[in-house]
């Protein structure tokens, strides 16, 4: 049929999802791309629009894939929140340790490069950043005594240790070291939950 697209859209997109994650933003050249997806030039402009236009998709992709891991993880424990935070640091760290994934986080490495990147793609990395601080904010607002600030920094907090465990992964740190990252993480949160439900008790 004249003007259908002989092409899946969706394989297309996942295959230039993982050149974006393991090349990163600025490395990716339209003909990186074009090789993945064995697209040429004018398929992936008419499909995508530009480069930019199918970072974002990507970025969107990536984050609708693992927001949906994360969330599930965080709603296993839902009024648990040190055993939920636990979920959410096994998420990234089985991420880490799956070798048919390239290394790191796709949002981690794109925040890493925002001077490259155009003003659009930078507010969508902040906006699912936000997204992930939120779903943490969730899970920890079920304890007793924590709210406002303090359970803003927390969430922050735990993001940011995140994060941080993408990168140690995409550096190349042993696999076996990361847990304890986790681990120290999830200690400093039980504390602070523990320090605010004594102060509502005192």
């Amino acid at each position: 049929m004249a003007g259908r697209k002989q092409f899946d859209v969706d394989e297309a997109l996942e295959r230039s999802m993982r050149v974006f994650w393991e090349r990163g933003y600025a490395d990716t050249s339209l003909d990186l791309l074009g090789s993945a997806t064995g697209l040429g030039r004018g398929s992936l402009y008419g499909t995508f629009g530009s480069k930019d236009a199918l970072f974002r998709t990507c970025l969107d992709r990536y984050a609708a894939a693992y927001g949906a891991r994360y969330e599930q993880a965080l709603a296993a424990h839902s009024g648990e929140p040190v055993r939920a935070i636990e979920a959410f640091f096994a998420v990234t760290l089985d991420r880490i340790a799956d070798r048919s994934a390239p290394d790191g986080c796709l949002l981690a490495q794109s925040a890493s490069q925002s001077a490259t990147l155009d003003a659009d793609s930078q507010r969508l990395i902040r906006a699912h950043l936000g997204a992930q601080r939120e779903r943490v904010r969730g899970a920890l607002a079920s304890a007793p005594g924590v709210g406002g600030a303090e359970l803003d920094d927390l969430a922050l907090y735990v993001v940011a240790v995140n994060q941080s465990l993408a990168v140690l992964g995409r550096a190349g740190t042993p696999l076996a070291e990361l847990p304890a990252v986790a681990r120290i993480a999830c200690a400093t949160v039980a504390d602070r939950l523990t320090r605010a439900a004594a102060r509502t008790t005192s």
